[in-house]
């Protein structure tokens, strides 16, 4: 279970648009993402590697500051909104719920809830 310090660095990590140290940082060796009902990606390096190819696609990541935060034991939910500019210099307004599950201060498995439809 997280500490609320540690849940709050990561919060903090992700509003400074580190994606990619978050996940090098609070995401377990082990752990998986999952996006809506697809597979999910499995093992932080696969992790680390998606994200990296994510944001090299966009000129600008902009992380909106947590909209909501539930924290009750290992899980937490939180509510996101991030503004990504492509390359082409339009931005697209992203909204998504995650859901995390912690073992120790480490994220074991998060999916990620959001309207496909965001994206055109």
């Amino acid at each position: 279970m997280p500490t609320k310090e540690r849940l709050a660095e990561f919060i903090a990590t992700v509003e400074r648009n580190e994606h990619v140290e978050a996940i090098e940082r609070f995401y377990a060796p082990h752990a998986s993402m999952q996006e809506n009902n697809a597979p999910p990606r499995v093992g932080r390096d696969v992790l680390i590697a998606h994200e990296a190819a994510a944001l090299a696609r966009l000129s600008k990541m902009d992380t909106q500051p947590a909209v909501m935060v539930l924290h009750d034991g290992d899980n937490v939910v939180i509510q996101w909104v991030f503004l990504m500019t492509n390359k082409s210099g339009e931005t697209l307004r992203f909204e998504e719920l995650t859901h995390q599950v912690w073992e120790g201060d480490r994220i074991v498995r998060e999916r990620f809830f959001y309207d496909s439809r965001q994206f055109g």
